[in-house]
């Protein structure tokens, strides 16, 4: 059998690999907001639909993006029985750090954490590499960002200011759609749009 074809990644696109929690909720739309308003696209596993192959597709789409984000700030028990550590995000860590390293192009992956050090406790393998600090604020979130994704014209408080502006969408879509939460294909599809709306206008008033 032929081997499979990795897809031709774009760059301007970002896989996220955060929490799936309503604890994580404004950090989910901070990076949506944060994201967009830079001129990025936010990717998830979300899109997978459940009936296809989850790994292939999640190993695909990982390749398909030029970067990558991984928030390794759960290191908690799960709050349900049976209590247990989430291995998800440490996971789709191994797969984008594996990739960058074999990818013909370019992938950059980063790491986001709440607690100064910790990741080196947690995951000493990738001691050596400085993740992001957000201290589990959004003004955190937002600041490394703009650090981690560098344009000169793009400042934290833009990012703020989307982030602000696409709440009350978020509440909306989440009320319209009868959903439980936003953490599902069709939310983070509409979510996105929404945030690339909002950075067109923003442009549109500072250019």
């Amino acid at each position: 059998m032929a081997a499979r074809k990795s897809p031709s990644p774009n760059p301007e696109d970002v896989f996220l690999n955060i929490p799936f929690d309503e604890g994580y909720g404004r950090l989910y739309l901070a990076l949506i907001a944060g994201l967009t308003t830079i001129g990025l696209t936010p990717r998830s596993v979300l899109e997978i639909p459940p009936v296809q192959n989850r790994l292939e597709r999640l190993i695909e789409l990982i390749q398909s993006c030029g970067s990558s984000i991984h928030d390794l700030s759960r290191v908690e028990l799960s709050p349900k029985k049976p209590r247990c550590p989430r291995f998800n995000m440490p996971f789709e860590t191994g797969l984008a750090v594996a990739w960058a390293h074999a990818a013909p192009v370019e992938h950059r992956w980063f790491l986001l954490e709440a607690v100064p050090f910790r990741v080196q406790k947690s995951l000493s393998d990738v001691n050596g590499f400085d993740p992001f600090i957000h201290k589990g604020t959004v003004e955190g979130l937002c600041s490394a960002l703009t650090k981690a994704f560098y344009r000169p014209e793009v400042t934290t408080d833009q990012l703020l200011k989307n982030y602000r502006r696409l709440r009350p969408i978020a509440t909306d879509l989440k009320q319209r759609g009868r959903f439980d939460d936003l953490f599902n294909g069709a939310a983070f599809k509409n979510l996105v749009l929404a945030g690339q709306k909002l950075a067109v206008i923003d442009r549109r008033v500072t250019s």
